[in-house]
């Protein structure tokens, strides 16, 4: 480490890497609910299980998020973190925030959790994503300012990059978004409309910011690549994704009561979605084989390259295939729809983080560069498991989603709902099996941490960093 105030982001990756194991596993649980009803009812019901799935992949992420700026921040504005003691505070305060929710969810029903909580006070809960009490958006809310105050007056201080302020653009927008959960209309259509600000203005706004710029330092720091080269490429990508992504809001406006005219702005702007995805794609690939260095650490290269192509297909190939308001007509709230989030979530964000993980805590556990090429071929494998088990998972839940279409929407004679999830069960199951090989593999990347063997070094040439 340049800094040794990069410190506190180990204890951010290590809770996030905890936090996804168990969100694959309530994944699994959920897998087999789809398909066995009552497996772990009453105790986990598919309702509960679906919270915890969704709400720790959020956390884990922005666990994820933040170790990243705390890592990248210091390096970028060439001095320490502004308070690591506020960044310690915070990391324990989101934590037992995030754990007893989760254990509120699981131990009392979710009624009784909005009672205990005071959501009478300031009614905020019942929402899909956004279940958390009101008392623990708040949390959140503190945890954020604290953050987003902690990395600013670090870049105030110190060098401005076009990488840590598109960085900090991508935090401050995350926080403002997330207000909007505080809104609570009683018209059900302003509900939803304000209830994807937060939802899409996330995942396919603000959070594509904080992608782009891991994406770009990590590149920086793995190929030697000249900045002012890797920071041209960021602009227009950046400005594609909001130019986009804003807009292409519309296309979770079809159907629920606004104006016809988002058909066509919804339609015409999300088909061009795929657009900053596939600029990443080729930005990552031009970066590595411009590159003038061959840095040690081949498997962060590896993961760079990968978020690259399965953001692309996730968010890009398989959000285009259902965007179009004619087709998303029969599609909206089929398996094609869990499909595309399942690929698009592991491409853009899951990827992104392990690739930040995967350059950073060989160093913030003592090594020079990079692990030993026996932990990194470990890793290797692991990248590929959970990588091919997730194409899988997308590939049978796309098919799931056309038979569903087709024998609920689409067919002559249309059948209902659990008749249908019947006929397709056989995808479940499946997908299911891919889903153990993807924590298999995740097991696989974590293990691959605590293998010994010869510490892989720069070379003397390597070890100029470029600025």
């Amino acid at each position: 480490m340049k800094y040794s105030s990069q410190a506190v982001a180990k204890p951010y990756f290590i809770a996030a890497i905890g936090l996804f194991v168990g969100q694959i596993l309530f994944g699994i649980i959920m897998g087999l609910q789809y398909v066995i009803g009552d497996f772990m009812f009453p105790e986990i019901p598919f309702n509960v299980a679906r919270m915890v799935h969704t709400n720790l992949l959020i956390v884990w992420l922005l666990f994820g998020f933040m170790g990243s700026a705390y890592y990248m921040i210091p390096e970028e504005s060439q001095t320490e973190l502004y308070s690591p003691k506020l960044a310690m505070l915070l990391f324990w305060v989101f934590l037992v925030a995030g754990a007893l929710t989760i254990v509120g969810y699981l131990a009392v029903p979710y009624a009784r959790l909005a009672e205990l909580t005071g959501n009478e006070l300031l009614p905020t809960m019942g929402r899909e994503f956004l279940e958390q009490p009101t008392i623990t958006k708040i949390g959140i809310v503190i945890v954020a300012l604290g953050f987003i105050f902690n990395v600013g007056m670090t870049v105030l201080r110190g060098r401005k990059t076009v990488i840590s302020m598109v960085m900090m653009i991508g935090l401050i927008g995350l926080a403002v978004f997330f207000l909007f959960s505080f809104y609570n209309p009683h018209n059900i259509v302003l509900d939803k409309m304000f209830w994807w600000w937060v939802v899409h203005l996330w995942v396919e706004g603000v959070w594509e910011l904080i992608l782009g710029s891991i994406l770009a330092f990590t590149l920086i720091k793995i190929t030697g690549v000249d900045r002012e080269v890797i920071e041209k490429w960021l602009y227009v990508i950046i400005a594609m994704a909001l130019i986009t992504g804003l807009l292409g809001t519309g296309h979770h406006f079809f159907f629920i009561g606004t104006p016809e005219y988002w058909l066509w702005i919804g339609s015409v702007f999300s088909a061009m979605e795929p657009i900053p995805f596939f600029m990443m794609t080729l930005f990552a690939f031009n970066m590595v084989n411009k590159r003038r260095r061959q840095h040690p650490n081949r498997v962060a290269t590896l993961w760079a390259l990968g978020t690259g192509v399965m953001a692309f297909l996730g968010a890009g190939v398989w959000g285009f295939l259902h965007t179009l308001a004619p087709v998303n007509f029969y599609t909206h709230g089929t398996q094609i729809t869990a499909a595309h989030g399942h690929m698009a979530f592991y491409g853009a964000y899951v990827m992104i983080v392990l690739t930040m993980i995967s350059y950073a805590m060989p160093m913030l556990n003592g090594r020079e560069a990079a692990n030993s090429n026996k932990s990194q071929v470990v890793e290797m494998w692991g990248f590929w498991l959970m990588t091919v088990s997730m194409v899988f998972i997308t590939l049978f839940l796309t098919g799931a989603g056309i038979l569903q279409v087709y024998l609920q929407r689409y067919s002559e004679t249309p059948l209902p709902f659990m008749a249908v999830q019947d006929q397709i069960s056989m995808f479940y199951w499946l997908r299911e099996a891919a889903g153990v090989i993807f924590l298999i593999g995740l097991f696989t990347y974590i293990a691959s941490f605590f293998v010994k063997g010869e510490e892989a070094r720069l070379t003397a040439a390597e070890n100029v960093v470029s600025r």
